[in-house]
This record gives C-alpha cells, structure tokens and sequence, in this order.
C-alpha cells in the first residue's frame, strides 16, 4: 500500500493537527476525502518516507503533537 489511514482520535482537531504537524515538525499528512473528511488522516508510504527513521520521526510527532 502506498497510504496509511489513520483514524483521528475523538474530540481531536483534524485541520489543527496537521496544522502543528506541518509548522513543528515539517510532516505534511492528508486529510480524510469525501465521507471520511475530519475522520482520518492519510501517511505517505514511498520512497525514504517508509524508512524505519522516517517512520519513528513520524510517529514521534504525532505522539508530541496529540499529546499536548
């Protein structure tokens, strides 16, 4: 597959967290489409981006950024 789906978790802010993921840490992840607009969030996987660095910087900075 070349996209994760990730579930937003309730109660968060779709636009603000890809928002301060972007500005704070330089990761761009998509919205949801169509009915699944606000309900998940759409993580490359090509290329470098699949790397086991990329992929625990990516998942460092939703730990920080969902977690303040």
């Amino acid at each position: 597959p070349q996209l994760d789906a990730v579930s937003i978790p309730e109660g968060k802010d779709d636009a603000a967290i890809r928002s301060r993921l972007l500005a704070e840490f330089n990761l761009e992840v998509g919205a949801g489409v169509g009915e699944l607009a606000g309900r998940q969030w759409r993580i490359g996987l090509l290329g470098s981006s699949s790397s086991a660095v990329n992929i625990a910087r990516c998942l460092t900075a939703f730990e920080a950024v969902l977690t303040s």
